[in-house]
């Protein structure tokens, strides 16, 4: 602080001194900008027109042999002069771009004071936005793409000078047929043409604010894309912008707003995996800017095996074609991943990307909030439960039961509060272990399991693995085990491999790396780095459920699910609307998802699981995929048995009122390991998984929680557990927690 004083004192005693200097230290600084500012030359009118793309950006297969996507190789740009553009394409771009261009000379000082003092505070200089239509012709058509601060001031100077060699149309012209619109496209007229199928001179009010909506992220926004939602918001604003700046009057604008576009289909059939060359532009753009992808000229190396892919491609097209068929079922979507790496194996979001009936480009694979489930997801809910004590040789009774406090055990019904799930077979089994349980895919059991495990802690565990569209548990009760919560194909791959991966979890990825134009790495993941979410133990535990053929084999599971000789686990998935089907398996090398419905989330033909409609589909594929991989083997868990014998399956042990009980008698859910509960009747389930257990066991008794009076009990075989509410029985009512 003394040196601060001292500092201080010096430049009150000393100002005019210190004045001094900075005035020439300013002068000179300014003198010698301005002498730079002169050397710049605006090219002329000619050779703007001619865009300069530096280097095409091409996008390969994980060996860099196989070209998947040149983004320039087949550039399209045609130059139209301003008076051939239709006047809503103008006055769209102007409002949402740059309202006040002609009233500026080429930039907006508050834009770049905003810019400079953004940076100062350590924000990018170079994304700060404001760049008026000028700036962005300048930097379209004469500065190379590297973010420094000499090219943002050179940028500033030539639009002033810009704005004194050209007229305001003639910027505007160059900016409309130079302004790229992803890939390959450049100009309105080119997107024109390729959205809509018509000229820029005929293009609607409606279709004018999409091409000026699109502007900002090409990729992002493209009507081809999965952020179809965005664009539309995007377009709407652009709208509001015109009707707010006076372009047009409220009447058209209401009329703009609710105005039915038909996009028509891409026509680029030269590309190779599109779904997920555009996942990997997107990729790209997000990163590096939509600059580093018009002129980097880097050669990008992908994690997608070709040779899958194309097999993965066939197979979708020729199962969802069958299925729409079969089943109402007409579109399918497939991802493929390396469960040691996270990379992206194969990608194939639709059944065909450039099919115009379902529509081809929108891609499932990573679309969100995503799809259903079901039973999929029941896999990280038995492995919460592992973790927390019970093994795959833990019995539940699979029986009708109420699962809501809200209405009476007796009451065997989801209507209103109630929650009373059925078996996907409409049976039910009585006793049965954890591992059959999962294998069979049996609910009853499954609604049992969530509550042991906890819901909250189940989800926890799921987001862990990779499953990140869940959102709050709040929203969420017992049916999440059945597939309440929506995921991707691409999610649920990636936690799927964490099992294959004995509880490590790698990021998905599809790049392995990216060199520039002179060979210099820009991003390399060819050794990524793995997490360890999940106990290696409890990983091995549901593999080997899910690979174990003799425990699925109730189900009648005919061979196109078998895999003799190779350790292959699989779970299926089917929602009780039928709108979404699903199989997900992986062997130690790979890992696939498959999913299959209708984009428009309609319903599929009833009573059809999802063995029939996906389950051919990840079948064929996968046995190509363990043709191309080393053959491996699960790893074995070593964890003893636990010690209670609950908990190892001894389900006919007599309590000490000398009857069969469920599992809750003998376990605390919040400490299962400990000492069964001395009253199992705090637990707000208890009553109403006895209920059953007690019909079941043919027992005539019942006593209440409240320790009410005894209640009489209809008895039951075990092949038809069913049982009416009795007229006297007292309901009980609990929250479930």
């Amino acid at each position: 602080m003394p040196r601060f004083y001292e500092a201080l004192a010096y430049a009150k005693k000393h100002w005019h001194l210190l004045f001094l200097w900075g005035a020439t230290a300013g002068l000179f600084l300014g003198g010698i900008t301005v002498l730079w500012a002169a050397t710049l030359n605006i090219p002329d009118l000619s050779s703007l027109e001619s865009r300069v793309v530096e280097q095409s950006v091409k996008i390969y297969d994980r060996t860099g042999s196989v070209l998947l996507y040149d983004l320039h190789g087949n550039m399209q740009r045609t130059i139209i002069p301003l008076s051939a553009i239709s006047p809503d394409i103008e006055h769209a771009v102007l409002a949402i771009e740059d309202p006040e261009f002609y009233n500026h000379s080429g930039i907006k000082p508050k834009a770049i004071v905003r810019a400079i003092v953004m940076n100062l505070a350590g924000g990018d200089l170079m994304g700060q936005g404001g760049s008026t239509v000028t700036q962005q012709v300048v930097k379209l058509t004469v500065l190379t793409s590297d973010k420094t601060i000499t090219r943002k001031l050179k940028e500033w100077v030539l639009a002033l000078k810009m704005e004194r060699v050209l007229s305001k149309d003639q910027i505007l012209e160059l900016y409309l047929n130079q302004v790229p619109y992803g890939g390959e496209l450049y100009g309105v007229e080119e997107a024109s043409m390729a959205f809509f199928g018509k000229h820029a001179s005929d293009i609607t009010l409606a279709e004018a604010a999409y091409l000026a909506a699109v502007l900002p992220a090409p990729t992002r926004l493209s009507p081809y894309g999965s952020h179809t939602d965005q664009l539309e918001k995007r377009k709407n604003l652009v709208l509001d912008k015109m009707y707010e700046h006076g372009y047009i009057t409220q009447g058209e604008l209401d009329a703009a707003r609710v105005a039915k576009v038909a996009f028509v289909p891409p026509k680029d059939k030269s590309i190779q995996a599109p779904h997920f060359v555009f996942y990997v532009r997107q990729y790209l753009e997000d990163k590096y800017g939509e600059d580093a992808l018009e002129r980097g000229g880097w050669r990008v190396i992908t994690t997608l095996d070709a040779d899958l892919q194309g097999k993965a491609e066939q197979v979708v097209y020729d199962g969802a074609i069958s299925n729409a068929e079969k089943f109402d079922a007409s579109n399918a979507a497939l991802v493929a991943t390396d469960p040691k790496t996270g990379g992206i194996l194969a990608m194939v979001g639709s059944r065909y990307y450039f099919d115009t009936e379902i529509p081809g480009a929108y891609n499932v694979a990573t679309m969100k909030p995503g799809r259903q489930p079901g039973s999929a997801f029941k896999p990280f809910v038995y492995a919460e439960a592992f973790r927390k004590g019970y093994t795959p040789d833990t019995v539940v009774f699979d029986l009708r039961t109420q699962f809501s406090t809200a209405c009476s055990p007796y009451n065997f019904t989801s209507e209103g509060n109630c929650y009373s799930p059925d078996n996907y077979d409409h049976k039910f089994r009585g006793p049965m272990t954890l591992r059959n349980a999962l294998a069979q895919s049996i609910n009853v059991p499954a609604v049992k399991v969530l509550y042991l495990a906890g819901l909250r802690d189940s989800i926890a565990l799921a987001k862990s693995m990779g499953i990140t569209t869940l959102a709050d548990p709040s929203r969420y009760g017992l049916t999440l085990v059945l597939g309440g919560g929506e995921v991707t194909p691409l999610e649920m791959a990636n936690a799927y491999g964490v099992f294959a991966a004995d509880g490590v979890r790698y990021e998905s990825t599809a790049i392995l790396r990216i060199e520039d134009a002179s060979g210099r790495i820009i991003e390399d993941n060819s050794e990524p780095a793995g997490v360890q979410v999940l106990e290696p133990d409890i990983a091995q535990q549901i593999n080997d459920v899910l690979s174990d053929n003799a425990a699925r084999e109730p189900l009648g599971v005919n061979s196109v699910l078998s895999f003799p000789g190779y350790d292959v686990a699989l779970k299926t998935g089917t929602t009780d609307n039928y709108h979404d089907a699903w199989t997900v398996g992986y062997t130690r090398s790979v890992v696939m998802a498959v999913w299959a419905g209708n984009n428009d989330n309609s319903p599929m033909q009833k009573g059809r699981v999802s063995g029939l409609i996906v389950g051919p589909i990840w079948a064929d594929v996968m046995r190509y995929a363990i043709s191309l991989y080393p053959t491996e083997y699960f790893s074995r868990s070593e964890r003893p048995p636990a010690g209670k014998p609950a908990l190892r399956g001894a389900w006919q042990t007599p309590g000490s009122d000398g009857l069969v009980h469920e599992i809750l008698y003998w376990v605390d859910k919040n400490d299962p390991t400990d000492a069964p509960p001395a009253n199992p009747a705090k637990d707000p389930q208890y009553a109403f998984w006895e209920a059953p257990v007690r019909a079941w066991a043919g027992s005539a008794v019942f006593t209440s929680p409240q320790q009410d009076a005894l209640q009489p009990l209809p008895t039951n075989t075990p092949e038809s557990p069913q049982m009416q509410q009795p007229q006297t029985v007292q309901p009980f009512y609990y929250e479930i927690r």
